[in-house]
């Protein structure tokens, strides 16, 4: 008797220990994808960081919404970088080592994203890079993947729409001045103006950088003028974009055309501030509002994080940076979803092969992880008003010159000839 019971009792064990054994998996299955990343949420580029964070939790919920990727929800693991490159690669290794990150993704920011390519690049990580320029010219690595517009053009995108603009003018103008952030963001970009500014046949006047300390730039915009240069171009972080359109008013700058890559224009709380010293500034912006550019799915992002924007202080638009945000998330799960992996290698040949549709248009990648179309845009604040921000919401005083299937208005030339209009 007692043997039996013994035996009853060493059978239910092994049921008890199948049944967890059988149930095991499925626990595993419904644990989070963690995707980790570093974001500016404070320093110079934060307003920035602050509306691509929420793009990305939109996205994640979204997701989770849909039954998440795999069977199993979303999660979203991140640390403020601070605007400072030398905090990111330590906040990726603890991504790797100590959160045990499924896969990352970005950071914002060329000098973020140049800091964390070292890291990413020992522990074969994939990654998709948030705006910045022309990363892997440097590194060469088959796993990076750029969200910005400049496509296979690289630097050259970023102002070759200016120029070509400038070209056109009649007399066309002779003489450049470039300026640029001494940091990776600066130097990169304005690389790409002094080879379109030789290319168009533009005899550079001017060519140096400042310290990304600078606060004062009324000097250096005088040292400009100096010059007599017909065009100024500007590689400018926020702060510095700021600054320079003050600057620009105090002294009174006299150019045929000023702007460039002024990259605090994106944000809408800027444009409000500087209201209507942004008349006449010809700049990049990599993208344009609605309805000029309505991707599938974009009107109801928008809607979301505008939504949110109020209660979250953060820009209310959110035109520029969400749409790119969202669209990392997307193609990352579309590669998830084809796949059935999270291997590194396997989404990277996929995301090399296929093209992706997203809130931020059709996305194709090349071989160095860049869009294979550029699709960059140049525009012109044109009788901005007071500081109020629905003249922001539309094309009508942010005009789009450039490329011509997106044209909404004529420019205004030369940029002294905007202060009376």
């Amino acid at each position: 008797m007692r043997i039996c019971f013994v035996m009853r009792a060493a059978l239910r064990a092994c049921a008890v220990m199948l049944a967890l054994a059988a149930l095991t998996p499925l626990a595993r299955a419904a644990d989070p994808i963690k995707f980790g990343f570093s974001m500016a949420l404070t320093g110079a580029v934060a307003p920035n960081g602050k509306m691509l964070l929420p793009a990305l939790e939109i996205w994640r919920d979204d997701v989770n919404a849909k039954g998440g990727l795999l069977g199993r929800p979303v999660e979203l693991v991140y640390y403020d970088d601070q605007s400072n490159p030398s905090n990111v690669p330590g906040i990726y290794t603890k991504l790797l080592t100590v959160d045990k990150v499924d896969l990352v993704l970005g950071p914002y920011a060329t000098n973020m994203i140049a800091a964390a390519m070292p890291v990413l690049m020992s522990n074969n990580k994939l990654t998709v890079g948030m705006l910045g320029v022309n990363i892997n010219r440097q590194f060469d690595y088959p796993r990076y993947f750029s969200m910005i517009t400049g496509g296979n053009e690289g630097t050259l995108a970023f102002s070759r729409g200016w120029f070509e603009l400038a070209a056109a003018q009649n007399p066309k103008p002779k003489t450049v001045a470039i300026v640029a952030a001494d940091a990776e963001f600066g130097r990169t970009t304005c690389d790409g103006t002094r080879d379109n500014a030789k290319a168009g046949g533009f005899q550079i006047v001017y060519d140096k950088s400042y310290p990304p300390s600078t606060t004062d730039y009324a000097p250096i915009l005088r040292a400009v003028q100096a010059t007599d240069p017909d065009l100024i171009y500007v590689c400018a972080y926020p702060p510095d974009t700021v600054g320079f359109v003050r600057a620009a008013n105090e002294i009174d700058l006299k150019a045929k055309m000023f702007g460039g890559a002024m990259v605090g224009l994106f944000a809408t709380p800027i444009k409000m501030q500087l209201g209507p010293l942004l008349n006449g500034i010809v700049f990049m912006e990599s993208f344009a509002p609605p309805p000029t550019i309505n991707f599938p799915g974009l009107s109801e992002l928008l809607a979301k994080y505008q939504a949110k924007a109020p209660e979250l202080k953060i820009d209310p638009l959110g035109y520029e940076y969400v749409p790119f945000g969202y669209a990392v998330g997307q193609v990352l799960a579309q590669a998830i979803e084809a796949t059935k992996s999270l291997d590194d290698g396997k989404l990277a040949d996929y995301m090399h092969a296929n093209v992706f549709p997203t809130v931020a248009g059709e996305i194709r990648f090349g071989k160095d992880g860049e869009w294979v179309k550029s699709r960059q845009f140049f525009s012109q604040f044109q009788r901005v008003s007071g500081n109020d921000i629905d003249q922001f919401r539309t094309t009508e005083k942010q005009v789009i010159l450039w490329p011509p299937e997106y044209k909404t208005g004529t420019m205004i030339y030369p940029y002294d000839k905007t202060k009376s209009q």
